[in-house]
């Protein structure tokens, strides 16, 4: 399995630099939030692209996918009741599809939980509809670009639509398109699901509807900063010959950002080592 970073935690650097300083740490690879890379990142075109993973691939890095879909540009949801707004964000959606495919990467991981909240005086069944429908257009989109599109299971303090695997994986069997899965980020489930995440990995992941795993701890710091124990989780992965990424994504840098990515990955690759 790869060992990626997700890249807003080096946001003040560019992104040369972002990629030289992860790759002397040892990850493989990035996973990009495109609002770090613009205001308006649909609006990058391919020949933008296209230099954008010149310059990962440069320092022996790869893209393995987009997180954080939907910040930028402003404005966005996916569920209010603003029709227009629902159709200009699927647009960024379907966009971010084929960016996803020519920066190299394989996954989009769909959490934006600001963008999926039920209105006042709406129903959940009516934003969760909203939701499906996106998400169907989505995996359309991902289809032809050839990647994967993953709902994001998050907790119940960021969004009341979408809270554990076993909902996430109801609504991509009710879409029912092969380029949509779920995934699991370890600080959400550990603040939602009631199973530990070996336990979640052992049951979902031969399912194959996981494609993607995010890993940080439920006090939002990175791997090895807080309680939760990453060697089991690392272990059950490999159990299942888990062939993809594995993203580090902390939001509480601490101390700060270079050296929370550093501290991760020291730790990570010494449960890589120990398991191998």
């Amino acid at each position: 399995m790869r060992m990626a970073l997700c890249n807003e935690v080096l946001a003040g650097m560019p992104l040369e630099r972002q990629c030289e300083y992860a790759a002397s740490l040892g990850y493989d690879g990035l996973e990009i939030a495109p609002f770090t890379l613009s205001a308006s990142p649909e609006r990058i075109s391919t020949a933008e692209a296209a230099k954008i993973r010149a310059t990962v691939e440069a320092s022996g890095l790869v893209v393995t996918g987009l997180h954080w879909l939907l910040v930028k540009p402003e404005g966005l949801s996916l569920t209010g009741p603003d029709a227009t707004v629902r159709a200009r964000t699927i647009e960024v959606m379907v966009r971010l599809t084929a960016l996803c495919a020519e920066l190299g990467g394989a996954v989009l991981v769909h959490g934006s939980p600001r963008q999926r909240q039920i209105a006042a005086g709406e129903a959940h069944a009516v934003a969760s509809a909203r939701l499906q429908d996106g998400l169907a257009q989505a995996a359309s989109a991902a289809a032809k670009a050839g990647v994967i599109y993953c709902i994001e299971p998050l907790s119940r303090q960021e969004t009341p639509l979408v809270n554990t695997i076993a909902e996430a994986a109801e609504l991509v069997r009710a879409i029912d398109h092969p380029q949509l899965r779920t995934m699991i980020d370890c600080s959400a489930a550990g603040l939602t699901e009631i199973d530990s995440i070996p336990s979640l990995i052992d049951r979902w992941l031969p399912t194959g509807l996981i494609a993607h795993v995010q890993v940080n701890d439920p006090n939002r710091r990175g791997p090895g900063q807080g309680e939760m124990k990453f060697e089991p989780i690392l272990a059950a992965l490999k159990r299942h010959d888990y062939a993809g990424a594995v993203a580090v994504e902390p939001f509480d840098y601490w101390p700060d950002g270079p050296a929370a990515a550093a501290f991760a990955a020291r730790y990570l690759r010494g449960l890589r080592e120990a398991l191998a």
